[in-house]
């Protein structure tokens, strides 16, 4: 079985956790490698919709170990209340675990997201105000605090002591706050880490056995290529790197471990938050979009900024990631459009690029460039098979193949499992999605 990795391929939101939970069925192992609670997987299952923010979406499938790997930074009490979740629907948590090294989110570093974006105003960034950021500086800083640490009644009292008082100036507005209150910290913690202990473990080595295995490993990636922070649209992305090789960075995997690379991405384009969005459609189309695909966000239900896809930004995502195929979602959404536009270039000034500029994110008189197709007004819901779908809405998926570059192995018609229909038969086989 391959390992396998799968990144959104646009700004996240491109319904991975769909993807994960199609190849996590014959799985070893399914692997969180970034990100914290900031992250939102949604799965549909037998009508029942599931909603992950940490533990990685092969939980549903007993016997699959599903690990929260050291790169993923962990909010104790978010983490505690989806394994009640789970647990309260007769899910079994008995296959998690969480790395000794994935490092916690403290409230203080909730109250120091939330106090930056205040002080910038207009200029903020649009974060989820879950202490995401702060809590990958303290790691790049090395003075955030481990699991393995949370788990040590003495060694995180006095940690929390150290860190809250360090930033007492920093944080000096903010005097008086709970979130800055030791002693309700250590008290609120001991909690969560009395729950957690038990699935604590160092999992580097479990990972690389798992890696070695006959059934392989399913890397799950949050958020999207645009956002990385080496790698994205720079300074709107996050703190970590949903890129391909953040599943190395992550989990302690070698790159030669990996067999393949499945890039995500909707039929069209979706942001939340603030930054660049050449395709953005501020008029009806936009909001048409936005009302038929549900285009709010899983964890803090804000709506999406809607366009249409933006073929640059696939081709640089097949570049920076290594994508070995595409797996093409929500395309129903686009059902009952008389044309469907995808860019396949930028106009900036009196230039013409096709390939994502190093500026993008500060570019002026930037324009798209448009291919206009033939839209399909059958709904294409109860589709099973590519065949079954309108020929041009196969005459679409064909050609977001050939201007991306990257095989489509599969195309999504809605929310449900059964609702992904193979499109490239060799593409798919080759990133596990046969395989039972």
């Amino acid at each position: 079985m391959p390992n396998i990795v799968v990144v959104g391929a646009q700004w996240g939101d491109e319904a991975k956790g769909k993807i994960v939970d199609r190849l996590a069925r014959g799985a070893e192992m399914v692997v969180r490698y970034g990100g914290g609670s900031n992250a939102g997987h949604t799965v549909t299952v037998d009508g029942r919709t599931h909603k992950f923010h940490l533990i990685p979406c092969g939980i549903l499938y007993p016997g699959v170990t599903c690990v929260i790997a050291d790169g993923v930074v962990v909010d104790p009490g978010v983490l505690v209340s989806e394994i009640e979740g789970l647990r309260s629907q007769g899910i079994s948590v008995e296959g998690l675990r969480i790395s000794t090294n994935a490092h916690v989110i403290l409230p203080y570093h909730r109250l120091q997201d939330r106090l930056e974006e205040q002080r910038k105003g207009a200029g903020a960034i649009g974060t989820t105000g879950r202490g995401i950021g702060p809590a990958y500086a303290d790691k790049a800083a090395r003075c955030g605090i481990r699991m393995h640490e949370l788990v040590d009644p003495s060694v995180f009292a006095a940690r929390v002591r150290e860190q809250i008082a360090a930033r007492a100036c920093l944080l000096a507005s903010a005097e008086g706050d709970p979130a800055m209150d030791a002693d309700a910290v250590i008290a609120e913690y001991a909690v969560y880490a009395e729950a957690l202990r038990p699935y604590v473990a160092h999992t580097v080595p479990l990972v690389a056995e798992a890696a070695r295995s006959r059934r392989g490993i399913v890397f799950e990636g949050a958020q999207g290529t645009l956002l990385d922070l080496d790698l994205g649209t720079y300074p709107y992305v996050t703190s970590s790197h949903p890129v391909a090789g953040g599943a190395c960075l992550g989990t302690g995997v070698g790159p030669t471990a990996i067999h393949g690379v499945v890039g995500v991405a909707k039929s069209y384009s979706t942001r939340v938050g603030a930054g660049v969005f050449p395709t953005e459609l501020l008029d009806a189309t936009g909001d048409r979009i936005r009302e038929r695909g549900n285009e709010y966000g899983t964890t803090t239900g804000r709506p999406r900024r809607c366009g249409w896809l933006d073929t640059v930004i696939l081709r640089y995502s097949a570049q920076v990631n290594g994508l070995t195929c595409l797996s093409l979602g929500h395309v129903d959404v686009l059902t009952g459009f008389d044309t469907v536009k995808v860019a396949t270039a930028y106009r900036i000034g009196e230039r013409v690029v096709d390939t994502l500029p190093p500026d993008l994110a500060h570019a002026r008189d930037l324009s798209p460039i448009y291919e206009e197709l033939p839209g399909w007004p059958e709904d294409v819901g109860d589709a099973r098979r590519f065949e079954d779908l309108p020929e041009t809405c196969r005459t679409y998926i064909r050609r977001v193949a050939e201007l991306s570059g990257v095989p489509v192995a599969t195309v999504s018609v809605g929310p449900s499992r059964e609702q992904l229909l193979i499109v490239d038969p060799a593409a798919a086989e080759a990133a596990g999605f046969t395989r039972s």
